[in-house]
Order: structure tokens, then C-alpha cells, then sequence
């Protein structure tokens, strides 16, 4: 049997889509994001010819396909291990391998019981591939036989939703990870990336702050721009950054819903707060904590840690005050006490960061409590601890540092940045939503300054603490989180849930806004059909799975929790710590082992949306083609007809927008409203009427 194959020692970057916070680290990088070893490491010589990557971003959640070709350079049979690091935040969707010209799908296994497959088909030198969640940050890809001299392609598939900061969404395909020193980081053939975004909420710019002399950007509407970068013989030694400018200046309500046939719905909300209530609040005090372990000396990371932290001190204001302290296995201060803003104390944090040295261990827990003392007497200054480290702390030590989150005294809230691509971003999330904050990552390659400044404005005050969301009707159920975190300027909120019942359903809301308590019930519409947004189903099992697992990691334990991982990565096809990708000959082995077949099928159907999607993209991107070249006479002559049209061609429009089409499933509003005008808060009523929009548009949707 003719196989398709590899190439040891060769970076790759798999896909990893990171929507994130990223920082320009300015930096040469020597390490790209995959690495390839035949023979488990003891020789064999294995090449990638080609690496395609398709992204298309569906308001706010992007689905990342990566195919790439490896080529097997011996002349002998090899097995083929690949290494590559999890796309934070991400659920891997899909793993395929092409046998004998077809494509078979893997399915979804209890890990345990798919390497015991595994391993029996590697023992008859048959043709099974396995990938595996090694840790929180790792994958391993393994596919045997690999031919003398053949060819392998293979392909994969992430969900995720894209991050957002300030009205900037950034998509990170994360090149420039260490899995090995030393190694070539050059495709010899083709390297592609393209990157479609659908926004319901309009996009005013795209950028790369990585490659900005290198992609190509097309801006077919307000609510469709496209991106593409293509390299042959180049270097994956280096992040792809796109961030997204998209216009929201008032505080909207989004909703997008999933729901096929007679199954049990699906929805994703978000709440986003606009700039008019981007207030601030002066007067602050914050604990900037830098890791300075041994991990943070790879890929640069205590550098452009340290670069981080003197932008965000850049950022403050002339009321605020701060106090700098680097960690390894005991805390480091600078000042001993709070400092104020001016140009001395920048200087001397600048030059007590430029000593610090990578080495040691990661102990959190020591430099938290420490920073926890620094909290105003009388309690009159609320205290920000923001911390920057890749959170590689021993898992052993995570229940204790929990608890001491749990802790905090009042008036205190944790942020924290984490840093790298290998950075371990579930326990950073879990430690700032615990204590009121917010994570972000530092991604090598996106906009340094702009990002200090955008994390500052969320530093400075939530918009609404205390969120609660509630449902009467729809028989609405596992919503997720539980707990909704803060909501910040620049940084929705956003859950997921499941509904039985179609039609009306009352949303009630409430908050803390600024010390007044908000309490309101909207009416929405949940849809009986709505076959455009599969990606929502795998999210929502997603972030039931994350949920789970933290509450785990509080509890020390996750034997209670195991059976209920591997059933919903078994249903919805998730590769996680405890569940495993399995891709077999043939159809007819998967029924030898009694392995269903449900994540073909719902392969299927996500591909039917993502091509009913493009279809739709083209069509808008047919339209935005009407203004190049000559203007027809009949066109002309309509023209000719307007006064109003009669514009000089400079200032014509280089796109004309298209009419809405039948797939606009996920809706966006922006809440025209004025704020201090009237009794009601400003939060109150953009909240009421975007909701009050919502319950509109779905009214209009079931009736088409």
C-alpha cells in the first residue's frame, strides 16, 4: 500500500489560532511552531512541501483549517511523531489524513482505548493515525507507516472565538513556539495563509503588525475584508498577527443560534460596552508582578515582559501610583512602598527590569500575597496586581495559589498577562476571573503601544460588576460560564447555552453599575431553525469542558469530572486530555471497533455552512467589483440623471455595499441613545434596547 508522508527536524506551525492581546516584541526569532521527528527522534529524514492555512471568522468565531503536505525523504518505512503546541483556547475540531487519495476522517476516542488502537494496527504495519492532548499546551500527531519516499497529507481544524480588546480583535497563528533548539524553520515549497472575516458589527481596518509589507488586505464591504500571505522557501519563524478594527461606539447586545431539526438549540450572547461609556477613574494603585523564572528565559519572553510592563507604566496617570516586583521562587521589590508616576520612578523601573535574569522557579503564591500588602489602609484607592508570567507554576501548588486568589482583600483585582505561546492561559484565566479581572496574551508581532493603552482603559474601572443573566421560558439550560465574569471596556462578555423550546423568551439582566443596582427583563426570540452556525455547538461543549476542569483544579481533583469530559468530547468531537483523534483505514474498521461515525457526519454539515458562507462572500465580493473598470452606458446614464451621484472619482467609493443576504443569522446593534439623558441609566437603556433590537430582528428572521 502507497502512503504519503514526512520530514524530521522541520518547524512547522500548526494551526493555532490565538485571538488575543498581542504585544510587538521586536524580536528575531529562530524557532518556529511544530516540529516533526521520525523514529521517535533517532533519525529519519522528513520534509513539509506545502502548509495551507483557511480561516474564516463568522462573527467572532473563526474556524482554522490547516493542510499540509509532508514528504518522506528515506527509503525506508518510518513512523511520523508531531509535536505542536494547543492553540490557546481553541477546540480542536478535526483531524484527516488522506490514505490511498481519500480523505478519512478521525473520530473522536477515550484516549486510553485510541492508543490501544492505535497500537495494535502499528503491530500488523497497517495504517491508523493518532493525535493526542499531550498537556494543556501540547499536541502530538502520530501516523504509521510512512512510506519510503511517499508523500502524507494531513489536515486539521480549530474552533475558536476571536478575543477582543478595545473594538481591536487580533488572530494569531503562533510561528515563532520552541519545541526543539536548532532545528531548520523552512518550508521548501509553499506556505499560504488566507483570512476571510464576516462581521455583523462593521469593520473600519485590518492590519498586520507582523508582516505588514507582506499580507494583502481587500476590502469588499463594511462587513467582509480578506486577507492573504503567501511565501515559497520562506521562514515560519515568526508569528502572523491580524488584528481587526471594528467600529463599535455605542455598548450593543449580539446574539448568533445553532439549532437544527428537532435537537435542543444553542446560542452565544455577548455584551460589548461602547466608547461612550469608556469612563475612567483617576487615582489607582497598582502591583506590577514580572516573572522572572527560568521558563521566561525561551523565545524572549522576560524581554518583552519587561517591555510590557514600561509600556503599561507609560500609561499611567499623573494620580496614579505603582510599585514594580519580579518573581522566581521569592519575590523581588523595587520601591517597598507606592510610588508615584513622574520621570524618576519610570527611570528607576526601567533599570530595575533591564537587570532582571531568567532562572529559577515559578512560586505565584509568595509574590501574590506579597502584593496583596500594598492594598490602601483606609481602602480608598482600589488596588490593581497585574501579572506577567507564562503561568508554568507546578500543578501541585495551583489548589493553594487558588485559595489565596479566593482571598484577596477588598477593593483588590487581579489581571493577568501571560506570555508566549506555550503559556499555560487556562490557569491565568481561571486566577483573573476568580479575582474580578481579566487575561490576556502577549503574542509576539502585534502593536506594542496600542495594546499598553487598551489594557490601561480596562485597568481603570469595570463598566458593570455583579452580572447576572436569567430566563424564563425556552426552557434555556447549562448556560456557560455560570458565573459571568466583570464586564470591561474593550472586552465582551460572552456565554453560551441551550434552549428546547422555540419562540419567545424572557431575558432578565442584572448588575452593579458604578454602586446602582440594574435589574431589567427583554423578550428575544430563540429560532426553530438556524443551520448557519455550527461552530456555536463545539463552543459551547467547549467551555462546558473548560468549566469543568477548573472547578477540578479548585477541588485538587479531576476523578470526579473525567467521565463527563470524555462524554462530551466524545459527542461533540474534542480532542482534550482525556479524549483522543483516531483515524482508521476505512469505514469498515471504525464499525470492527464499534467507533460511530458522528464527527464525519458533523463534518459534513460544518462544511455545508462554511461553504454556504462563502458563497455568500463571494457574491459580496462580485459586488464590491462593480466600481473597477469602465461604468456602463446605462449606468452612465443613471448617473448622468443624479446630481447626487455626480462625485469626482477620487472621491468615489472604492466598494459599493452590498444588500443584506439571507444568512445574517448573527445580529449586532448598536444602541442609539445619549448618556445622563433621562431616568434611566445609560447602561440601563443601550442594555433594554439592544435587547429590544434583538427581539426585532428575530421576529423579522422567523417571518422570511
Amino acid at each position: 500500500m502507497t502512503r504519503k508522508d514526512w520530514k524530521n527536524r522541520k518547524r512547522v506551525g500548526l494551526a493555532a489560532l490565538i485571538a488575543a492581546v498581542g504585544i510587538l516584541g521586536g524580536c528575531e526569532v529562530t524557532h518556529a511552531a511544530g516540529l516533526l521527528v521520525a523514529d521517535g527522534g533517532f533519525g529519519g529524514v522528513l520534509e513539509i512541501k506545502e502548509h495551507t492555512v483557511r480561516v474564516t471568522v463568522n462573527n467572532g468565531i473563526a474556524v482554522t483549517e490547516v493542510t499540509q503536505v509532508f514528504q518522506n525523504m528515506e527509503n525506508r518505512q518510518v513512523e511520523a511523531l508531531y509535536t505542536f503546541p494547543v492553540p490557546g483556547g481553541a477546540s480542536v475540531a478535526n483531524f484527516s489524513m488522506w490514505i490511498d487519495g481519500k480523505e478519512m476522517v478521525g473520530e473522536v476516542v477515550e484516549k486510553q482505548r485510541a492508543r490501544e488502537i492505535y497500537d495494535s494496527y502499528k503491530r500488523q504495519r497497517r495504517d491508523p493515525g493518532l493525535l493526542e492532548q499531550k498537556d494543556y499546551k501540547t499536541f502530538e500527531m502520530r501516523i504509521f507507516p510512512i512510506a519510503p519516499r511517499a508523500e502524507q497529507k494531513v489536515q486539521i481544524t480549530y474552533y475558536q472565538e476571536l478575543d477582543h480588546d478595545n473594538d481591536w480583535a487580533t488572530y494569531v497563528y503562533p510561528l515563532a513556539t520552541v519545541t526543539q533548539p536548532g532545528v531548520d524553520d523552512r518550508i521548501k515549497e509553499k506556505f499560504a495563509l488566507t483570512v476571510e472575516v464576516r462581521s455583523e458589527v462593521p469593520l473600519v481596518e485590518m492590519e498586520s503588525p507582523s508582516h505588514s509589507n507582506e499580507f494583502v488586505f481587500a476590502k469588499h464591504d463594511e462587513s467582509f475584508w480578506e486577507a492573504s500571505l503567501e511565501t515559497t522557501q520562506g521562514s515560519l519563524a515568526r508569528d502572523a498577527v491580524l488584528a481587526c478594527h471594528l467600529s463599535r461606539p455605542r455598548t450593543g447586545f449580539d446574539v448568533v443560534t445553532s439549532r437544527r431539526g428537532g435537537e435542543d438549540g444553542y446560542f452565544c450572547a455577548m455584551l460589548t460596552v461602547g466608547e461612550e461609556l469608556s469612563k475612567t477613574m483617576s487615582g489607582m494603585d497598582y502591583v506590577f508582578v514580572l516573572d522572572m523564572s527560568g521558563s521566561m528565559g525561551t523565545d524572549r519572553k522576560l524581554a518583552i515582559s519587561s517591555g510590557a510592563v514600561q509600556a503599561f507604566i507609560e500609561a499611567l496617570g499623573e494620580e496614579d501610583r505603582f510599585e514594580v516586583m519580579a518573581f522566581n521562587t521569592q519575590p523581588h521589590t523595587l520601591f517597598g512602598q507606592m510610588a508615584s508616576v513622574g520621570p524618576e520612578t519610570m527611570n528607576q523601573a526601567r533599570g530595575f527590569l533591564d537587570s532582571r535574569e531568567a532562572k529559577g522557579g515559578t512560586v505565584l503564591q509568595s509574590a501574590m500575597a506579597t502584593a496583596y500588602r500594598y492594598v490602601s489602609p483606609n481602602g480608598d484607592r482600589p488596588l490593581n496586581v497585574v501579572i506577567l508570567s507564562d503561568g508554568l507554576t507546578e500543578q501541585r501548588d495551583r489548589p493553594e495559589l487558588l485559595r489565596l486568589i479566593a482571598s484577596r482583600p477588598a477593593n483588590t483585582r487581579v489581571f493577568c498577562v501571560g506570555v508566549g505561546n506555550d503559556v499555560n492561559r487556562p490557569l491565568l484565566e481561571q486566577i483573573a476571573e476568580e479575582a474580578g479581572g481579566i487575561a490576556a496574551v502577549i503574542s509576539q508581532g502585534d502593536n506594542f503601544a496600542r495594546q499598553a493603552q487598551a489594557f490601561r482603559r480596562k485597568l481603570t474601572r469595570p463598566a458593570a460588576t455583579d452580572l447576572k443573566v436569567a430566563f424564563e421560558g425556552g426552557k434555556v439550560y447549562d448556560v456557560v460560564p455560570e458565573k459571568l465574569p466583570n464586564l470591561y471596556h474593550g472586552t465582551p462578555v460572552r456565554f453560551y447555552g441551550r434552549y428546547r423550546d422555540t419562540g419567545p423568551v424572557t431575558v432578565r439582566l442584572s448588575a452593579n453599575l458604578g454602586g446602582q443596582a440594574f435589574d431589567r427583563s427583554f423578550e428575544v426570540e430563540l429560532p426553530k431553525d438556524d443551520v448557519n452556525n455550527p461552530e456555536i455547538d463545539r463552543m459551547w461543549a467547549w467551555h462546558k469542558i473548560q468549566g469543568l476542569q477548573k472547578q477540578a483544579d479548585r477541588e485538587g481533583s479531576r476523578g470526579q469530572v473525567t467521565d463527563e469530559i470524555v462524554r462530551l468530547g466524545e459527542g461533540y468531537s474534542i480532542a482534550t486530555e482525556h479524549t483522543s483523534f483516531l483515524v482508521l483505514e476505512n469505514n469498515a474498521e471504525y464499525k470492527r471497533w464499534k467507533i460511530a461515525r458522528a464527527n464525519a457526519l458533523r463534518i459534513d454539515r460544518d462544511r455545508g455552512a462554511q461553504t454556504a458562507l462563502r458563497t455568500e462572500l463571494d457574491k459580496i465580493r462580485m459586488a464590491s467589483l462593480d466600481r473597477l473598470g469602465p461604468i456602463p452606458e446605462e449606468e452612465r446614464q443613471v448617473v448622468a440623471a443624479d446630481p447626487a451621484q455626480q462625485q469626482p472619482a477620487s472621491q468615489m467609493p472604492m466598494t459599493q455595499p452590498s444588500p443584506p443576504g439571507p444568512r445574517r443569522q448573527g445580529r449586532s446593534f448598536d444602541i442609539p441613545f445619549s448618556p445622563g439623558g433621562g431616568a434611566i441609566d445609560p447602561i440601563s437603556g443601550g442594555i433594554a434596547a439592544g435587547l429590544a433590537g434583538l427581539a426585532f430582528a428575530a421576529r423579522r428572521r422567523k417571518g422570511r
